[in-house]
């Protein structure tokens, strides 16, 4: 069940989208918001080039950047006004795995939006053994 602080989260990639989507050559079409344990919430859209980067790792990058290391929760959107929420795509899973694993994901489902664990969308992760 998602909460106060959840659906501003969702809120805050629906803007960011919203403020960036590129209806031209269509290379920001989702927007991502990242909630660090201390409330502050960073955003970001994919980037498309020859290698892209998704908005989830946009995000992410945006707090590390800031000197965030302890995150809550994360949600991708996509479409113009951010009308859809995406699960993570297989990259992005790893990345939550390696980052973010307790934090939870904002996913949709046939019962509508739902948090899951990051890790729990990627069993048997690849790990670095140390």
């Amino acid at each position: 069940m998602l909460n106060k602080k959840d659906l501003e989260l969702v809120e805050k990639a629906r803007q960011v989208i919203t403020e960036n989507y590129d209806k031209v050559d269509y290379l920001h079409t989702v927007g991502a918001a990242v909630r660090c344990k201390n409330g502050k919430i960073y955003t970001g859209v994919n980037v498309y080039s020859l290698h892209g980067a998704c908005a989830e790792q946009v995000a992410i990058g945006a707090a590390i950047s800031n000197g965030e290391r302890e995150f809550e929760a994360v949600v991708a959107v996509r479409g113009q006004k951010g009308e859809e929420v995406l699960p993570p795509c297989g990259n992005c899973r790893q990345m939550l795995a390696d980052y973010m694993p307790k934090a939870y994901v904002i996913i949709d489902s046939k019962k509508g939006l739902i948090k899951v664990k990051a890790h729990d969308l990627l069993p048997f992760a690849y790990q670095v053994e140390a």
